[in-house]
This record gives C-alpha cells, structure tokens and sequence, in this order.
C-alpha cells in the first residue's frame, strides 16, 4: 500500500463529553478508560480534506497506473489532484475515473459540487486478473501537517457517500467500496515494535444476479477484530446519502461511526470500538477511499460519489499547520 514515517508521541489528558454508542456487531465493544470519540469533533484542519467546489477541479492521471502490489511496477510519477489534496498510493492505482461532478439530489445545502470514482481496470492497468482487485484514493493529510498526527491529538475524519440504487450497482457480490485510515501502532508482543495497519469500514453487496442471493442487500464490514478478523456492522436498508466516519483516542483504539442522510454524526451513531489486529495506535497518517471491482476488463465498478471528507483534531500544538476555527462540520 503506502509508507509513511512513525513519529513518537507522549500520551496527554483530554476532556470531552462522555459518549455512548450503539454497537451493531457480531464483536462486543472493546472495553476502555477512554469513550468513543465522536468524528468531526474539535477543529477542522482546513488544508486537507476537499470539498470538490471548485469547478476547475481537476486530476493529474499519470497513467499507466501503478500495480506495484501485484506485479512490481511503481510506473512513477504518480497521479495527484492539481489542488494536491489526493494522491496515487505507490502499491495500488488510483480509480479509472476521478471527476467532479454535479451534488446527487439530497447533498449537503449548498454544495455544488462532489468526486465521482469508478474503475474498470482494478489491477495490473490494460491486464485483467479476473479477480476482484482494488484502487486507493489517498487524501494528502501528511502533508497538510507536514508529519503524522500522534493520537493524543484526537484524529478524526468524516466524509458523505453517495450510494446509488442497488440495481446500478455491479452486478457482482463482494467488497465494493471502502473508507479506510492509514496508521502506526505497536502489539504487546514484549518488542514493541511499530508497524503499518489499514483499519477501516467496507461495504459488501450481496447482488442478485448471484444464485445465491434472491434479492440485492448491502451491508457493512469492519476492519478488523483485535484478532485481525473482518466482522460485520449494520445492514444497508436504504441507500442515497450516508455519513461515515472514523476517530481514534489516546488509548490507541479506533472508533467506527456510519448512518443514512447528511447530518452531523453524533454518539447514536457508534458501530464498534476496537484495537484492529491487536494494534494500539500511536500514530495516525491518513485516510483513503479503496474502490473494487471484477477487474474482467470490461465490466465497471459500482460508481462511487463523494462529498466533504474532512479531518478533524481536538488538540493541535500552535506550530501545527492553520486550521478553522472551531466547529463540527463546515454546513
């Protein structure tokens, strides 16, 4: 996937309203000090993120894409937003299609404009491996902060998804699409060792042009159990505009949130709270979109729509990058 330097922090103190979330998982919430932590509380770091109004907004493809994971080809330079928010991760390419386009009906108030992503070429560019395989869209936070943010800091992000009726979607069941963090933690395996981990949220779909399945469902999977395992959140009754996000506090565990429409998340929303793979985080890096598709060569993904991913801190030292003033979300 991606790398990205580990810088040590020390554990400080904070203070915010003590939260009480639902879980909707098969996993009992991990028990902690520390309560989830509401994304898109504390202060908008307005350098990273996007908000896709600009209606010259544009990418920098770069193509052929990168493949590196699955066949050792970077194929540099990588693709980039020319407003530098988003980035091609150098193990996996970005989606076929980055463009923004008119606010689907029922957006955020004022919004005009959202990214569209889909790909049909989810792995080696121009070679199917006829195999699901996916692309990331990387959201620049590293650089906004110019380092990584030490979850003492209280690292949050919050972005709304578009998803389209279940019959647009593709016509395969599987991982779909994804919102996912980039972070540093250790195991308490004597060595303490930091190491790279990806927790996230995924979307599947059980379609129905599957014999399997009488009708198409939705549904979320979260990555992942202290075990490393995959477990599945809340069915997808209904589709159009959702809110999701992800935080983490200074005990190193990562808080899951989703629900439909667009407003701000509160603590009703809470999924789970876990140590993904037994990590505690001590670093976060950034956050990113994964996209999957058949990758047959000619059958196109679920097309994908964005709006307003934001990255949030509760504290942030004054040498940090400037930020807005405070506020939940920007509407």
């Amino acid at each position: 996937m991606f790398r990205v330097g580990c810088v040590p922090f020390a554990r400080a103190p904070y203070i915010y309203p003590a939260l009480v979330g639902l879980a909707v998982l098969l996993l009992p919430p991990t028990a902690s000090a520390y309560p989830p932590l509401v994304p898109g509380t504390g202060e908008k770091v307005t350098n990273a993120g996007d908000d896709f109004e600009d209606p010259n907004w544009g990418y920098i493809f770069n193509n052929p894409k990168n493949s590196s994971e699955l066949d050792g080809q970077s194929r540099l330079p990588n693709g980039y937003s020319q407003n530098r928010r988003w980035f091609e991760g150098p193990m996996r390419g970005h989606p076929d299609v980055v463009q923004r386009v008119a606010t689907p009906e029922g957006g955020l108030p004022g919004s005009q404009g959202s990214l569209l992503m889909r790909s049909v070429f989810t792995g080696t560019p121009g070679s199917p491996s006829y195999h699901s395989q996916q692309d990331d869209f990387i959201a620049n936070v590293r650089g906004a902060m110019g380092r990584g943010v030490p979850v003492s800091w209280l690292p949050s992000f919050v972005v709304r998804v578009y998803m389209p009726p279940f019959d647009e979607w593709e016509k395969r069941s599987g991982n779909t699409f994804a919102l996912r963090a980039g972070a540093h933690g250790s195991r308490p395996n004597g060595k303490e060792k930091v190491e790279e981990y990806w927790p996230g949220m995924w979307i599947v779909f059980h379609s129905k042009s599957d014999r399997r399945y009488k009708e198409d469902a939705a549904y979320f999977l979260l990555r992942a159990g202290p075990s490393g395992r995959d477990f599945k959140g809340p069915d997808i009754k209904q589709t159009g505009w959702w809110t999701l996000g992800m935080s983490f506090t200074a005990d190193g565990q990562v808080h899951y949130f989703a629900k439909p429409g667009i407003d701000d998340l509160t603590a009703a929303d809470h999924l789970s709270s876990q140590f993904p793979y037994g990590f505690t985080a001590t670093q976060f890096d950034t956050f990113f979109f994964d996209l999957i598709s058949a990758d047959d060569g000619r059958t196109w993904s679920t097309s994908w729509i964005v709006d307003d991913p934001a990255f949030y801190l509760v504290h942030r030292p004054k040498m940090a990058t400037n930020s807005a003033p405070k506020r939940r979300n920007k509407r």
